[in-house]
């Protein structure tokens, strides 16, 4: 089975409305939503991850913020641990680069996209913390 680390960044705006990418439909999960990020590198922080992550598949500038929640999850094909951070958009217009979408929502629309499940997990902490 496949493991697989992934830094993610759960990203605001000054208006507080969370930015999510939709995935292209190849691939897997292809068609879901997503909050950004990536597959942490060898030798590579978390928030080093996020930070390049971001700015290679979005184009714009964060500041890595708190640790909101590290969630291990199993998919029948994929044992994937995500480490997810508070980011604060800084800098630039997200463009599509690694993906087919992109929206800034509030997080009570989130219940309205279609994520992966282990993102769930990401939006409860959201609420809770919220």
């Amino acid at each position: 089975m496949i493991k697989k680390t992934i830094g993610v960044g759960v990203i605001w705006n000054q208006q507080g409305q969370i930015l999510i990418d939709r995935r292209r439909p190849t691939g897997v999960f292809g068609g879901f939503w997503e909050f950004p990020g990536g597959k942490i590198e060898t030798g590579e922080t978390s928030e080093e991850c996020i930070k390049r992550e971001i700015w290679e598949e979005l184009g714009i500038v964060i500041e890595v913020g708190k640790h909101l929640i590290t969630i291990a999850h199993t998919y029948a094909h994929l044992n994937v641990t995500l480490i997810v951070h508070h980011c604060q958009h800084i800098d630039g217009v997200p463009q599509p680069i690694e993906c087919d979408e992109i929206r800034w929502v509030n997080l009570e629309e989130l219940d309205e996209f279609n994520f992966p499940e282990a993102n769930f997990q990401i939006i409860a902490a959201l609420r809770q913390a919220g």
